[in-house]
């Protein structure tokens, strides 16, 4: 294991520009083996502590997947879409904890791509460098069309849809432009809050209605037609499943969050303590919408309840929204910034070169992902698009990879601990060992086939939602708040 990279103190200390030569009389408060010499006269990039931890890691999962679950509910059925949810939960967090483990063992890594690169040299870190970049563009993109939906919801449609995604993309730049984690946690301990109050007031809300706002308004008793198990198609139901995965697509972040940890031995406990409370509130959530609205319950969730409980609604969620693309935004941004600066003094100080990067690197992933917002502006295909073609390449895959390559050849006594040589190891394999390692192998298998099989099920989901009669279109006016 690399030595323990927690903030040191090394006052008054002459540091050397590994850039140039130049001396430098800046006071390093900190050493760092991803952001080397950390400064005062810099931004801190290892400050974020434990409670700050948990409400970073809650609300880059509870944002824009928790307003998808009920839909993915009404495909499956109550008990398959609730035990899919549990199986989901149960391998993101084997992932998450998967996560800490490999970087207390490599400090070096920043992201899954450094991952990538220990396990499978220059292609791995080329592939998982592009996948990451592309998970959370999309990310990003299906936040700024969460931000335009919620704002034709609260101003019934006061304006052309183009024009909202606009405004949530200009927003959504400046603040994802906040250099460190640390400071982004503020915006987290409003936006979370701020989400969960909406999620839990349409939840009241379809709770004490007559009728969700989608069904028949007739003088008839309204009944929920909602159903035990589904009878969806193949497509149907592996988009619905993707669905459930990007509920929990916030896992590929946990790299850079424990990169920013002032203590990173605390993050499998912080990392605990989010996935049992955001999987709680999924599952009730989920289950209280859709068992009120069957198959009347629409995407994003929160326009089910509908009339002025869906406007207030979307009032609240908005800052929780704009908190979630601030932080999707902000990941990847500063993932490329810490790839072009890194080794360079210009990554902890506040340069030129520095900020014009930074900014750089927040410009292009917003503009980017702009345009995808204004592409496919049908939440529910995105999001399940997200899910199936990345989410498996990200949360999945490379999770077992990563337990495979630091586990392989330890023996009995060595599943956590130190390495032992190949003899020894393979002699040594424990049942605590055949068993992980046929997890981790069906891992990768499971998300291959959830990767192959989810992006066909999205892909039809996309094309049927072009076909249909009045279906919204690329750079569309169109009022998306009322899509089912």
């Amino acid at each position: 294991m690399a030595a323990d990279v927690s903030a040191t103190t090394a006052p008054n200390m002459n540091l050397k520009d590994n850039d140039h030569g130049e001396a430098s009389h800046a006071e390093t408060v900190a050493r760092d083996d991803v952001f080397g010499d950390i400064t005062k006269e810099g931004p801190n990039f290892r400050n974020v502590g434990f409670v700050g931890t948990i409400i970073l890691m809650m609300k880059t999962q509870i944002g824009l997947g928790v307003l998808a679950i009920p839909s993915a509910l009404c495909v499956l059925g109550m008990v398959p879409g609730i035990i899919c949810l549990l199986a989901v939960a149960v391998i993101t967090t084997w992932s998450g904890y998967m996560i800490g483990a490999f970087k207390l063992r490599h400090r070096e890594v920043y992201s899954i791509d450094d991952a990538g690169g220990i396990m499978f040299g220059l292609p791995g870190r080329i592939v998982l460098f592009t996948g990451f970049c592309l998970y959370y563009v999309f990310n990003s993109g299906s936040a700024i069309l969460g931000i335009a939906i919620g704002l034709n919801a609260v101003s019934t449609h006061a304006t052309c849809t183009a024009v909202f995604v606009a405004v949530a993309a200009i927003v959504g730049f400046i603040l994802a432009s906040i250099r460190t984690l640390g400071k982004i946690t503020w915006l987290a301990w409003i936006g979370l809050p701020c989400i969960l109050a909406a999620v839990i007031m349409v939840t009241i809300g379809v709770g004490v209605q007559d009728r969700p706002a989608a069904a028949p308004q007739t003088d008839e008793p309204w009944v929920s037609d909602w159903r035990v198990a589904g009878s969806p198609s193949f497509a149907e139901a592996i988009a619905a499943v993707s669905n459930l995965l990007y509920a929990f697509s916030g896992i590929p972040g946990f790299f850079s969050i424990v990169s920013e940890m002032r203590d990173p031995k605390k993050y499998t406990a912080a990392m605990v303590i989010c996935q049992g409370g955001v999987t709680v509130v999924y599952g009730v959530i989920g289950c209280v919408v859709y068992y009120y609205c069957g198959s009347y319950v629409v995407s994003p969730a929160l326009g089910s309840a509908g009339g002025a409980i869906k406007i207030i609604s979307y009032a609240f969620a908005l800052p929780g929204l704009l908190v979630t693309m601030t932080i999707v935004t902000h990941i990847p941004a500063k993932f490329i910034f810490v790839h072009i600066l890194r080794g360079s003094r210009h990554l902890t100080s506040n340069t030129p070169t520095h900020w014009l990067t930074w900014l750089g690197c927040t410009f292009g992933i917003t503009l980017i992902a702009w345009i995808i917002a204004s592409t496919i502006p049908v939440f529910d295909s995105l999001v399940s698009l997200i899910g199936a073609l990345l989410g498996p390449v990200m949360c999945v895959q490379p999770i077992g990879a990563m337990w495979l390559n630091d586990n392989w050849w330890k023996g009995k006594d060595q599943d956590e601990g130190t390495e032992t040589n190949s003899t020894q190891g393979a002699k040594g394999k424990t049942w605590k060992w055949m068993l992980l390692a046929t997890w981790s192998v069906f891992l990768i298998i499971l998300g291959t086939f959830l990767m192959i099989a989810g992006t066909y099920g999205s892909m039809r989901g996309i094309m049927s939602a072009y076909a249909e009669a009045g279906g919204s279109a690329a750079f569309s006016c169109k009022d998306n708040s009322n899509s089912g």
